[in-house]
């Protein structure tokens, strides 16, 4: 008698605990930036909101890269999930990518990456806040008319607005379209295909060498 006594308690518990696990698992099905750490990530060498650069191999990426003057078109933010990295990224659409693939998507394999100088200004509670964050953006489109809304994102946009309104930390200040370059006929060329003859000159922008070049970033990993 008493061990029936003991296994009708033990039986609803186990039964309950399974119910509520099915629950949380239904509710959120297909959020990448859930669950907790199960394995030690293997690739010390970065960390939780590292910034990371590439030269991209695309028209686009290459008007974008000549019209900052730099070798740099595209960046993205390493994320930590369950002990793996990933690279969360504005393309087409905005998603978590496997940081081995996201390098592999760059010329020649060239990266770098930046982190912040202060870099206790990253604890957990905000990390876990610009995860947060983030979130709103996963699967959104690609804004490929660099508007300054959330209604769709470019890269370099991402990142500034994850450090400034998740983190609240400016990495450099918003330019204008009319301040880069914008007389090389490549990249007179992209804009057409955009904008026709209505090009926003002043619409604010932030482009990917804005952000590499941070007075508050340093240079933590340089493969070029």
């Amino acid at each position: 008698m008493k061990k029936k006594k003991f296994l009708f308690p033990l039986v609803t518990f186990i039964i309950s605990f399974a119910c509520a696990l099915f629950v949380a698992i239904k509710v959120f099905p297909n959020n990448p930036f859930t669950g907790t750490k199960q394995e030690i990530a293997v690739a010390s060498k970065f960390k939780d909101g590292d910034l990371i650069f590439q030269t991209s191999e695309s028209p686009q990426c290459e008007a974008v890269r000549i019209a900052t003057n730099s070798k740099f078109s595209h960046c993205g933010i390493i994320y930590d999930i369950n002990g793996k990295w990933f690279v969360f990224e504005a393309v087409q659409p905005v998603k978590l990518t496997p940081i081995e693939d996201w390098i592999r998507h760059g010329r020649d394999n060239k990266y770098v990456v930046k982190r912040l100088k202060n870099e206790k200004a990253l604890n957990q509670q905000i990390l876990e806040k610009m995860k947060a964050y983030s979130q709103q953006f996963d699967g959104k489109q690609y804004d490929a008319y660099f508007e300054w809304t959330d209604n769709r994102i470019y890269c370099s946009e991402l990142l500034w607005k994850i450090y400034k309104n998740a983190a609240g930390i400016k990495l450099s200040e918003l330019r204008e379209l009319k301040d880069f370059n914008l007389n090389d006929p490549r990249v007179q060329k992209i804009l057409k295909e955009r904008y026709r003859n209505d090009i926003p000159l002043e619409e604010k922008v932030v482009a990917p060498s804005d952000l590499a070049d941070s007075n508050l970033l340093k240079t933590v990993i340089d493969t070029y």
